[in-house]
């Protein structure tokens, strides 16, 4: 059926779970195509002026747009069609064993949140509300029989393995899909001890959220990762993994199968851009190695600094094994009139307390000394409509630290930048 003659029925945020639930279930038939909208009103406010919900949707057989903000922190309207997120919510079904009860933690803006309702529908169940904090998931554990399913991102399974009531419910979860950024292997430890089966994905709004479980692609969905200009051909991998030749292979990671969206909202150049033979052209490095994925980071996460190149995603991942970390980091490069670009690690602190001198030592001996960031503590990371961390925000600077740790480790480091 082509969407051309339809009109966006937009969901605010303050829609119950029956709403949206029964307003998904019409999309995946012949009902109008919905938008859910962002609770925060400057956000839904930048999310309503980028669909025109006044403009027909042209994309046909399409079913939902859901904004995303990337990294970027601009509003996006990705279109997934009924085909897409059913391939999708198929396929998941296929990978986790078979159909069981969804249970949902995530706001339904968010991709991973509406691909909850989404999987629930298509396999004809009631999708069930737990909270974000969780609060529901041991009544609802209790209530239900057969399989059982939940999504979360790092923030809400570190809070809840504090909880030993919240720690037992997740243990009796079949399957805890943990997606949103890189996994925390400390984090996943954690789980494992506690006897949660964690599964990672990897994915995004234009491929309808995770198509990598663990590293293997969904039936049905590719990765294939394009190489730098000048090398060897693209290696790739479906979701039956085939043998590969030995060695890792780095590029650009492409995705591509059903579940890829029809394009973006309004935005034609953008959608040319992206979506290559029915492929997401991705910001992200990868790695295939024995047929799996993993993803070293975005390609805008390297920096120069005084000559020498820094993979902030590389030291991010270091730092987020420290014990003491109780929150977030990001790292990134901002601007520096003596080096160009210095790093800086962004360390998110409930508590409202960070060791940065422990930080520091921490990761002293494990990176390099042009490697070695600065630190600034906040309260909370800055964070785009979409969840993720703003990591432009970051760059920019202008924060209110609750720490801000600047030593004689600096300059030893910005000497060896400068020693380049």
């Amino acid at each position: 059926m082509s969407g051309s003659a339809e009109q966006l029925r937009v969901l605010d945020a303050d829609a119950d779970l029956g709403t949206v639930a029964d307003a998904v279930a019409d999309a995946l038939t012949a009902g109008r195509p919905i938008a859910p909208l962002p609770a925060d009103p400057t956000a839904a406010e930048q999310v309503m002026a980028m669909l025109q919900p006044q403009l027909p949707v042209t994309e046909d057989d399409a079913a939902v747009v859901v904004s995303t903000s990337g990294s970027t922190g601009v509003p996006k309207g990705v279109v997934l069609s009924r085909t897409a997120i059913r391939a999708s919510a198929s396929a998941t079904e296929e990978r986790l064993g078979g159909p069981g009860r969804w249970l949902l933690a995530l706001p339904t803006h968010y991709v991973a949140g509406f691909m909850v309702v989404a999987r629930a529908v298509a396999a004809g169940r009631p999708v069930h509300q737990v909270g974000r904090d969780l609060s529901g998931l041991s009544r609802s554990v209790e209530a239900g029989d057969g399989r059982s399913y939940l999504s979360v991102v790092g923030t809400q399974l570190t809070r809840a393995l504090r909880d030993p009531v919240l720690s037992a419910a997740l243990a009796r979860v079949d399957v805890v899909l943990l997606g949103g950024g890189p996994a925390d292997p400390a984090l996943l430890e954690r789980s494992r001890q506690a006897g949660i089966t964690v599964v990672t994905t990897y994915g995004m709004s234009e491929t309808c959220g995770g198509c990598v479980y663990d590293g293997v692609p969904l039936p049905g969905a590719t990765v294939t990762l394009q190489p730098a200009e000048g090398s060897q051909n693209p290696s790739s991998v479906r979701g039956v993994v085939e043998p590969e030749t030995p060695g890792p292979r780095e590029g650009r990671v492409l995705l591509g199968g059903p579940m890829v969206f029809s394009g973006y909202r309004l935005n034609p150049e953008l959608t040319a851009a992206t979506l290559l033979d029915g492929r997401v052209r991705t910001n992200d490095r990868g790695v295939l190695a024995d047929g799996m994925l993993q993803v070293l980071g975005r390609f805008d996460d390297v920096i120069i600094s005084g000559g020498l190149k820094i993979d902030t995603a590389a030291v991010e991942q270091v730092a987020r094994r420290w014990p003491g970390l109780d929150g977030e980091i990001a790292v990134v490069g901002v601007p520096d009139p003596e080096w160009g670009t210095r790093p800086v690690a962004y360390a998110e602190s409930w508590a409202g307390q960070l060791d940065t001198e422990a930080l520091r030592g921490y990761l002293a001996t494990r990176l390099a000394r042009h490697e070695l960031p600065d630190v600034v503590v906040l309260a909370t990371l800055p964070r785009t409509s979409s969840g993720k961390i703003d990591r432009e925000a970051l760059r920019r600077g202008g924060l209110e630290p609750a720490t801000h740790r600047t030593d004689q480790g600096i300059s030893d480091s910005s000497a060896e930048r400068g020693g380049a």
